[in-house]
């Protein structure tokens, strides 16, 4: 009998102590030290996630692909009103904005900031507008041009701060050039997209960049005589200047 209960004693001894021994290692892990190893863990842990990423996003300004930044000081660009003393190629000169092009550039905010600008392609539609031809024929043109900023010193600051409304100016532009180059076209039905599209940038590209600081892209008609109603009263007008309807008024009466 002695000899079985001093076996289960032997027994149960190691696991008690295994037991024991967890607690003291998960007890010392919570104790002073342990707890101040895993504060400077976790401390370490959320900078790198935290304070090193808020840092780089201050001082670090990224463009991206299709976007230019210039540089502004209270949320107003700055002109540049001196020559630089170190020549860079997005630098500008005197007179321009300062651009940064695509890519990672380093920032201060205490004293300056960058604004982003989309530079990518866009569209803007025309109004619907009567346009005649050059033998009195009359179209109902629809138009839409495709424009982009232009990310040169010069230009974005023409583009940001020269024009109120860029689209509405250059709409304008745009639309007197196809008015003009319709009036010179003959026949009773309007030529290729490519045809005109060539003829408007040819007429109002140079006056658009100077006047607005964006690169007119393409002109597209979009629609000539769309409606059943125009196509009727166009033909009715067509038949009234034939030979045979005067005629046939003329036996009428």
């Amino acid at each position: 009998m002695n000899t079985f209960a001093c076996a289960s004693k032997m027994a149960i001894r190691p696991r008690s102590r295994g037991h024991s021994g967890g607690m003291d290692m998960l007890l010392s892990m919570l104790g002073g030290k342990g707890m101040s190893g895993l504060f400077k863990t976790g401390t370490a842990i959320l900078t790198i996630l935290l304070v090193v990423p808020a840092l780089l996003k201050i001082f670090i300004v990224t463009v991206d692909e299709g976007w230019a930044a210039i540089r502004t000081r209270n949320g107003k660009p700055i002109i540049r009103n001196r020559p630089q003393r170190r020549p860079s190629s997005r630098g500008g000169a005197v007179g321009e904005v300062v651009v940064l092009d695509p890519g990672s550039h380093g920032a201060f905010p205490l004293f300056y900031w960058y604004r982003l600008i989309d530079v990518r392609c866009r569209a803007t539609d025309l109004p619907a507008r009567e346009m005649t031809g050059a033998n009195g024929h009359q179209h109902r043109v629809h138009a839409s041009f495709e424009w982009r900023p232009i990310p040169t010193g010069r230009d974005l600051r023409v583009f940001e701060l020269d024009v109120v409304n860029v689209k509405e100016r250059a709409s304008n532009i745009v639309g007197a050039a196809l008015r003009d180059v319709i009036r010179g076209l003959d026949g009773a039905e309007l030529p290729h997209n490519d045809e005109i599209n060539t003829r408007v940038i040819a007429a109002s590209a140079e006056e658009v960049r100077r006047a607005c600081g964006v690169e007119l892209v393409r002109v597209m008609v979009t629609g000539d005589a769309l409606t059943d109603g125009y196509l009727l009263s166009t033909a009715l007008r067509d038949s009234d200047r034939g030979a045979q309807a005067v005629a046939a008024l003329h036996a009428l009466n």
